[in-house]
């Protein structure tokens, strides 16, 4: 999906909340709002909104002098995240039925504010999930599409939910035949994404390949994977795309075996599946509804 004109006030307001992330002083926060303003536009309503978006957030970081713009906000989201990891597997455990409550906490990763610097209860919030009502629900179809995969794709979105995608890996594995999963992430930093080097000593290397798509986007591009991500992306059997920023670069790939997991977090994105922000999906690009 392409840039909408609410997109570019939203690109705008993600400069602004650099600023207040990283405690900017006010000169230092104009001079990164004087650039954002300046690159809107050069926005191109061709591009999706993680294209258009990432050379704001390259300018910024060259201004900043930092590569990885919220590499603390990344480590702090990924402890937090960590310290379910216990909690969430023993959800799954003692669920009826493993491999739905593997999904939904997947799809909790995104709902999940691990970043935010409010105290809310983790362990309920993750636990509420497992009866939340999904606006698409086409968990069955993916269940039976895993079954039949030798080969499985997963695109990774922001850091912290790389604890829930390993243990949905992990519960994969464990519920059905020997397979393959690949876990694509971004090749450098951008936003709060995972990126290749968050992941150096990570245990998901013990149940996936780590993947360097290659993509230096938030959202995968496939004509900027590079090459060997993409002959694995079309030789999967099934793909695992989590977050919006996936959806937003993929949803033109009707005909893959492609499902997406996510909070829907932004009108032109409810717009886009007809519902509503705030909905859970779990959905089959091939289907409709």
């Amino acid at each position: 999906m392409n840039i909408e004109p609410e997109c570019i006030a939203c690109i705008f307001n993600q400069a602004l909340r650099v600023t207040k992330e990283l405690d900017l002083n006010k000169e230092e926060s104009k001079k990164i709002l004087d650039t954002a303003g300046c690159m809107v536009s050069s926005f191109s309503f061709l591009k999706t909104p993680p294209q258009n978006a990432t050379p704001m957030y390259e300018k910024i970081a060259q201004l900043l002098g930092v590569e990885d713009i919220y590499k603390e906000q990344k480590l702090s989201a990924i402890k937090k995240a960590d310290s379910l990891y216990g909690y969430a597997k023993e959800l799954i455990k003692k669920s009826t039925d493993p491999f739905e409550a593997a999904t939904r906490i997947a799809v909790g990763g995104n709902v999940l504010d691990l970043a935010s610097e409010f105290s809310f209860d983790l362990e309920e919030e993750l636990e509420s999930i497992l009866s939340a009502e999904f606006a698409i629900d086409h968990m069955k179809h993916l269940k039976e599409d895993i079954k039949r995969s030798k080969k499985i794709v997963y695109l990774a979105d922001n850091a912290g939910e790389n604890v829930f995608d390993r243990l949905y890996i992990e519960t994969i594995k464990d519920l059905f035949s020997d397979m393959r999963i690949y876990y694509f992430v971004r090749a450098r930093p951008i936003i709060n994404d995972i990126c290749y080097d968050d992941l150096k000593n990570d245990p998901i290397h013990n149940c996936a390949t780590v993947v360097n798509s290659g993509v230096k986007t938030p959202g995968i591009i496939v004509e900027d994977l590079n090459e060997s991500a993409k002959e694995l992306f079309f030789d999967a059997d099934t793909i695992i795309s989590k977050g919006m920023g996936n959806y937003e670069c993929l949803s033109d790939y009707k005909e893959l075996t492609l499902y997406y997991l996510l909070k829907v977090k932004c009108q032109v994105v409810a717009s886009s599946l007809s519902l509503n922000p705030g909905d859970l999906v779990c959905k089959s690009a091939r289907k409709e509804d």
